[in-house]
């Protein structure tokens, strides 16, 4: 099925509104979306990507919230779209949450691996996203984080 991506991606956000808004703290979202063609994909298994990585996103800015390390920058969740070489398309995701330590990164698609506090987390969302990703879609996800900066998923 060919999809428009920007009409996934508003879905998801008008899904996870209530966990946005349900927070003490304001969330900035930005959308930047570029000239998309239609996408041939599975549409409801991308939507539940974008939907583990933005929970991902607001849990990591309420972590940040709540250990006060929120200067002068504001919460926020980017979430960029451009059409890519040889019918490639990019979804970014980006957020300035705590971030990730970088050894790991490379560990946060394994099954079962999180971050999160024991309670907070089983480690399946990313595992899922990876297999959507790169197993049925033949696409490509990565990480790249910094530590009190946050993290971008691409």
């Amino acid at each position: 099925m060919y999809v428009d991506i920007h009409v996934g991606i508003n879905s998801t956000l008008l899904i996870l509104q209530a966990h946005l808004k349900n927070q003490p703290f304001h969330i900035e979202v930005i959308k930047d979306y570029g000239q998309l063609p239609l996408v041939h994909c599975y549409a409801s298994a991308l939507n539940q990507v974008i939907m583990n990585i933005i929970n991902n996103a607001i849990d990591a800015l309420e972590t940040k919230f709540y250990q006060n390390k929120f200067a002068e920058e504001k919460p926020t969740i980017c979430i960029r779209t451009e059409k890519l070489e040889n019918d490639w398309i990019g979804i970014y995701i980006s957020d300035n949450g705590l971030g990730i330590k970088e050894y790991n990164c490379s560990k946060i698609f394994d099954p079962f691996f999180t971050t999160k506090p024991v309670g907070q987390g089983i480690g399946l969302g990313l595992s899922i996203s990876y297999q959507i990703i790169v197993e049925h879609h033949k696409g490509k996800i990565k990480c790249i984080s910094s530590p009190e900066k946050g993290s971008d998923l691409i």
